[in-house]
């Protein structure tokens, strides 16, 4: 096995464990709307509890991320030059989305006021949805290929945007959100107590987790078939 494949393997693993870590975080982010509650006092304790279960674990896990990119940047120059050149926007996007997630997560605490908490839980909601899609989207269209322009020594991508938005990069970025959601209720209902456990737990069963379940294997399946060997899509 040479220094290449190494190399590939570990930013692979890097990736891997940076999804599983940080996709519980993102899931229970995009839950915060569907907790309920009896009352608006309620709602926004359930909403307090469950941000507050990933409080302690949240920014270590974006380690993962700094290091995947760190690895990239080390080990294969020209492929991260090639992948910001066509994928800037949608990583643009990504950071952003961490950024207002991060600053909303920290400082939802710091206002004793509902209506401050309902904003910053807002913007946890959107910094957790957005990147989860746009993960999907661009880790489809890298698995699948990208076409790209020969500069001399420079490559750069061709697809923009928009090209990145194809019925497989969408497909992926929602199997990425149901998936990511599917695991932080699970995740809340290992964490939590009653009432918000049975909560979670009926979201996850009553929908989320079979719908999730779904997406995902037609997902895995098209995937297959436009990487497998003699088939064209």
């Amino acid at each position: 096995m040479d220094l290449n494949t190494i190399w590939f393997l570990a930013i692979a693993a890097f990736f891997t464990i940076y999804f599983v870590l940080e996709g519980f975080d993102f899931g229970v982010g995009m839950s915060l709307p569907l907790l309920g509650g009896k009352s608006a006092k309620e709602a926004d304790a359930r909403r307090s509890a469950a941000v507050e279960s990933i409080g302690p674990l949240w920014d270590g896990n974006e380690v993962w991320l700094i290091v995947a990119g760190g690895s990239i940047f080390a080990a294969f120059p020209d492929w991260y030059a090639t992948l910001f050149s066509g994928f800037y926007l949608p990583l643009l996007l990504i950071l952003l989305a961490l950024i207002v997630r991060g600053v909303s997560i920290e400082w939802r605490h710091k206002v004793d006021s509902l209506s401050w908490r309902r904003r910053c839980d807002a913007g946890i909601v959107l910094g957790s949805i957005v990147p989860a899609f746009l993960w999907g989207v661009a880790m489809t269209n890298m698995v699948i290929g990208v076409n790209f322009t020969s500069f001399g020594h420079v490559s750069a991508a061709t697809e923009g945007f928009i090209g990145l938005l194809n019925p497989r990069g969408l497909l992926g970025g929602l199997a990425f959100v149901l998936l990511f959601f599917a695991h932080g209720l699970f995740f809340l209902g290992l964490k939590c107590a009653d009432p918000l456990r049975r909560r979670v737990h009926q979201l996850a069963r009553g929908g989320i987790a079979p719908l999730a379940a779904a997406v995902g294997a037609a997902y895995l399946l098209w995937m297959q078939l436009a990487t497998g060997k003699g088939w064209t899509w």
